[in-house]
Formats: structure tokens, sequence, C-alpha cells
């Protein structure tokens, strides 16, 4: 705990407050999610963005996240010795206010009262988010952003500048019920608290778009989905989720991009393929994250350097591979010619090379030539040796970037199987439309000339090397023994396999090109990205869609991976606790949803596996609407309780590693990911 002070709090802020309550209106958007022991408010209206969370049961907290600047206000208190709830009195409310300077901070206003005896505050911390979501994971924090508080009466204000002294951060308690003693709030007489809060931030706010810019008519008629979406775009960049990730993830822009387009209005796919092309390195590599304002700032220093211009990371394997499919899908399958190349025509400011500036088409060209280099030893001769691995010294590289998301493999199912070869059939496609014909070199164009035929190398010969078969005399027992570990029903698991083998790719390849034996969610990639044969379509939908713990399966939703045909090890890695173990990401089933649809389009299908893939959409459509009110979070877990599946929402127990976001932007895609409307007659 941090020395505490007694000086006078700001008149400056006093005035701000109530001149801020004068001009109180309804806000452009506002709306409440509840999840687990979490409580969420949200508000957005002019420069103001912000996300609340008050914490229930024995860890109460306060935290309100900005997307300006990813920046936010955070307040633990010591743990209770009885569970306790908050309830909001007063929706938080836009407020723009001033620092003792005179400088402008814009944040939000709010009551709220929890009943219990006391909070002890145990740390305040004002800052950047990653700095905050360090403290929640693991309770630390670089020095140079502590604060301390500062007393009158019933007020407690923490306030701070920026470290390299611009507007920076406050939060305010003012004890309405109840009174303060040293580091302590008691309730008053009723055995409440009752809190006024205000918390702020001096970052540069974002330009929300607007939904006429953000969804066509076609967009579901879904408000909590459309209030989580609307919450996370804006002209510069659309967010990866609220509170844990309040800024710009490449992957996760391009894949709810490439979900929502048939729901997207113009404007907003610019604004998604825009950021991703802004953020490119001068290899044409995409940026997974980007680190803002105090946290580029130390991180900066922390390297040799000064100034606050975004730090750019690019340690993931599948963002570099995303984008031409999904730019290609918009420009050559969504929009006329003419918008394409207006599009392409846009200068892009540089994030990566501040101060320089180049047509989106010239961009897109340089992530074109990355593809080309990273693809061909592959095409030329195909070997373990030759994939896309994770880079070196790291054990992530793609979507399940948790330290044991890909079972500790080297060489991703998803990103060599499927994303490599979509995006050199991208290439090809976009060379052929004469798109980029303003931007391509005479070495572009003789090196796309050869995308297609190394396309269609990689497409069948990677996904051979990930294919694992295990006998069903073999996988009996093992399915059975896993089984037993969670206490969930066998039997209808062992049901679905039959007498044949049990045929799935692998998660991933180990170092030494052994698959990891994981069943996995991630053949939704192939079903959007690729036209597999029918007969892989068959093995590969089939392996997916058995009950868990035979496959994926569940009543509350399809898991991301099944360890079953692993070792113990493995398997205790990936339990229901685990980020990346056997748990439901929505956005998972959103992009299997969209790939069978895709699948289904197709006319060169047989009568049988037709059928097949119409009795897996149903399937996957009903555990889906089983969990419609949990769709937009970012993922949950599960119990087996009264004979079925329940859920979990992720990080209410205590041996989750973490917590979900209340709002996901790729949970959002049901918005454009649509049951058929054969289902929705029934």
């Amino acid at each position: 705990m941090t020395r505490w002070m007694r000086p006078l709090l700001a008149g400056s802020l006093l005035a701000a407050i109530a001149a801020g309550a004068a001009a109180q209106h309804a806000p452009e958007l506002a709306y409440r999610v509840s999840e687990g022991d979490n409580i969420n408010a949200f508000v957005r209206d002019g420069a103001t963005a912000a996300h609340l969370l008050l914490r229930n049961g024995r860890d109460p907290r306060i935290l309100v996240a900005f997307p300006a600047g990813n920046s936010g206000v955070g307040l633990w208190f010591a743990p209770l010795a009885t569970p306790a709830t908050w309830r909001i009195e007063e929706a938080p409310a836009p407020r723009s206010l001033a620092d003792a300077q005179g400088r402008a901070l814009h944040g939000i206003r709010t009551v709220a009262t929890i009943a219990t005896p006391r909070l002890a505050i145990r740390q305040a911390l004002l800052t950047n988010i990653r700095f905050l979501r360090d403290y929640q994971s693991v309770g630390r924090f670089p020095p140079e952003v502590a604060t301390s508080p500062r007393i009158d009466g019933q007020t407690i204000t923490w306030a701070r500048n920026r470290i390299d002294g611009t507007p920076g951060y406050r939060l305010m308690l003012r004890v309405l019920d109840g009174r303060i003693a040293g580091d302590t709030i008691t309730a008053a007489r009723d055995g409440r608290i009752r809190l006024e809060i205000v918390a702020a931030t001096g970052e540069t706010p974002l330009r929300g778009l607007p939904l006429s810019d953000l969804l066509t008519d076609a967009a579901a008629n879904d408000p909590a989905a459309r209030d989580a979406l609307r919450f996370l775009s804006y002209r510069e960049k659309f967010l990866a989720g609220s509170w844990r990730f309040q800024t710009y993830f490449g992957r996760d822009t391009l894949m709810s991009a490439r979900l929502l387009m048939p729901a997207l209005r113009p404007a907003a796919m610019e604004a998604a393929l825009g950021s991703v092309l802004a953020r490119l390195n001068p290899a044409g590599e995409v940026a997974h994250e980007e680190g803002l304002a105090e946290f580029a700032i130390l991180d900066r220093r922390a390297h040799g350097g000064s100034g606050d211009a975004a730090t750019l990371d690019y340690g993931m394997i599948d963002d570099d591979f995303m984008l031409a499919p999904v730019a290609a899908d918009w420009m050559l399958d969504r929009v006329g010619v003419e918008q394409a190349r207006s599009f392409l025509a846009r200068p892009i400011s540089s994030e990566s090379r501040p101060g320089m500036s180049e047509p989106a088409g010239a961009a897109l060209v340089r992530n074109l030539r990355f593809v080309l280099a990273r693809g061909k030893p592959f095409a030329d001769a195909p070997g373990v040796a030759h994939l896309i691995a994770l880079h070196d010294g790291r054990m992530t590289g793609q979507w399940r970037d948790s330290e044991e998301g890909l079972g500790r493999g080297r060489y991703a199912y998803d990103v060599n199987a499927v994303l490599v070869p979509a995006a050199l059939q991208a290439g090809a496609r976009l060379l052929k439309s004469g798109l980029l014909d303003p931007y391509l070199s005479a070495a572009d164009r003789a090196a796309l000339a050869h995308a297609g035929a190394m396309a269609a190398t990689w497409r069948r010969e990677a996904p051979a090397l990930f294919r694992v078969e295990v006998s069903a005399t073999m996988a009996r027992p093992k399915i059975a023994a896993y089984a037993k570990t969670l206490g969930v029903p066998v039997a209808p698991a062992l049901a679905s396999l039959g007498n044949a083998p049990l045929v799935f790719h692998a998660i991933s390849l180990d170092a030494q090109g052994a698959p990891v034996p994981i069943i996995h969610s991630d053949e939704g990639f192939a079903l959007l990205f690729a036209d597999p044969s029918p007969a892989e379509l068959d093995a590969d939908v089939a392996a997916a869609m058995r009950p868990f713990p035979a496959g994926l399966m569940t009543g509350i939703g399809m898991l991301v991976a099944n360890p079953a045909l692993a070792d113990a090890a493995t398997q205790a890695r990936f339990t229901p606790a685990a980020y990346h173990g056997a748990v439901v990401w929505s956005w998972q089933q959103a992009l299997f949803a969209a790939g069978l649809e895709r699948q289904l389009r197709r006319t060169d299908l047989p009568a049988a596996t037709r059928a097949r893939l119409t009795t897996a959409q149903a399937t996957l459509w009903r555990a889906i609407a089983a969990t419609r009110a949990t769709q937009s979070s970012e993922l949950w877990s599960w119990a087996w309780r009264n004979g079925g599946y329940r859920v979990v929402p992720f990080g209410a127990g205590k041996q989750d590693v973490d917590e979900s976001n209340a709002a996901q932007l790729w949970s959002t895609v049901y918005l454009a990911v649509r049951p058929p409307a054969a289902l929705n007659r029934k």
C-alpha cells in the first residue's frame, strides 16, 4: 500500500464535475453486461469511451478502461471474509474535466454501492491497460507509474501526469454513505458503502464509427452484439476486446472483418484493412499488437529509445497470411472494381514508420512479397523442414497464443495447412484481377505468376504432414480414461466412433515433425479458406462433430481442444480452466459455421457429403443457440451438472488462468454469421 497524504482536492475537478452534471444528456451508446462475478457498464459519447467493471465476490475491485491510449484506472481491495455484490445506482455518464494544469481529461461519473462492512484499499493503478492486465494476472507493475492517494474529508483522489509530463489519469472516490478511516472505507449503519466514482484519462480520444458507417441492413438484430461491436469500432482501428485488450490486434481485426464482411459497410471494412496495412513492417509482416502511450514510452526507454510512438509486435505468424485472403475476398467478391481501386489508392500513414505514407495498394503488395518469399521453400521442396515455424524462442505464434495453446508444438496446423496456401492463392487472384497493376514491379509480376502453382503444392502436401490415425481399439480406452478424469459421460462419445479408425489433423507438429495429437476446432479455417475434397470434408468435419470427449461437441458449444488422445501431461495442460484448453471460444464456433455454409454453396459435392455437412450444421447451430446469452463473450468454460454440460464464465473459477473480456470483437461476428433459413423455421 502506498503512503497516504491529505492535501485538498483541486477545486477545478469539483467545478468540472458540477459543470458536467449540468450538461448531462443521453450518450450515443450505453449498455451493461453481467458475466460471472463481473458487472460491466459501457458508455461512448463524443470524446468519451469507457468500460466500467465492478468485481463482485471476495476480491472486489473497481476498474475503468478507456480505448483512448489503451489506458485505464484500477482499484483493488483486500479480500473479504464474505462475498459481496456491487450495485450501480447511477449509470456511468460521460464527463469532461480538467487536470491541475487546466488540460482536458475525458471520463465517466457513476454511483455504486456494495454491502460489506469495510473495503480495505490494497492497490490503485492509473496507467496503460497492459500494466493493469499484468497487475491483475501476476501482481506486478512498473514502479514509474505508482501514485499516492490524496484525502480530503470523504474524498480520495489518485491523479498523476503521464510519465512524460503530458495529461495523465485520475480516479476519485467520494464516500456518500460510510466513512474513510486510514486506508479503509467502512460501511454506514445500514451495512452499505455508497461511492461516487469519477475516472478519466488524458489520452487522445478515438473517433467512433457511427452505426450508419458500420453495419448494413443485412446485420442480425442482436442488440448485445451490436452494442459490443459499436463500442469496439473506431475510424482509426477496431479494438480486440474490453477490458483486457482495448487496442489493435492484427489477427482479431482480420478474422472479425472476414466473418463480419457480409454485414459490414465499406467504411468499416476500409477502417479494418487500413489499420492492418498501416502497421505492416518494412518486410510486409502484419503487426500482432500495438503498445501505446505509457506502455510505449517505458518499452522504448527499456530498449535505449525515447518518445511515445507505438511499439508494434510482429511475433505472430498467422496474421501475416490472413491479410491477402481477407482483402481479396472483399475486393473481388464483395465490392465493385471502382470501390476496390479507390481503397487501394488511398494514402495510408505508416504506424511502423512514423511520418511516412504510401497507397494501400503498395502496402498490400509488400505483404504479398513476404508471403511469396515465405512460401517458396516448401513449394520447391515439400517437407517439415520447410514449413512455417513459430519464431525462435517462442511457444506462441497463432490465435492459440497462450504458452500451452499449441501443445508445445512448433508448426501450427492452421498456418501451414490452410493460411499459407490461402494467401498464395489470394495473390494469384489479385494479380489476375488487375487491381494491383499500379503497384507491381516487373519482379512482382513474375513472382506472383507462380503463386497459384505454389498454393496447389502447399494444399496437396502440407495437410498430410499433420494427419493422425488412431484405431478404434486404441482410441476407446484412452477416451474412456480421459472422460473419467473429467467426470463426464463417455457412452455417447464411444458410440460415435464405430469401428473405423479415428482420423484427424494434429493441432501442431513438434520440433522433430511429430504430430501433437490434440483434436481441435481449427478445421474451421479450412472450411472458410479452402476447398477440401469430399473425403477430406467427411473426415475433418466428423472429427470435430463427434460428442466430447471423442470429438469437440457439447450441448453448450464446440470446444477448441480435446486432448483425450494425448499423454497425461498434455491433458493436464488442456483442462476446462486453460485459456485454450477444453473450453468454448465464441468466434471459433462462428468460423466453423461460416465455413460449413461456404462448403454447402459448392456444386461439386456428392449427396452423401452434403447430407453430412447439413447435419453438422444443424448440430452446431443448436449448440450456438443454447448459449446465445454468452455469444458476445470471449470464451466460456463448463461444468457437468444435473445430467448436462452447463456454462461457467471463464475467470469465475479459482483455477481459471484469467478472466474473459465482456466485449470481444470476434465474438460479435454472429451479426453476419447467421443460421440457415431452414433451421430458423424449425
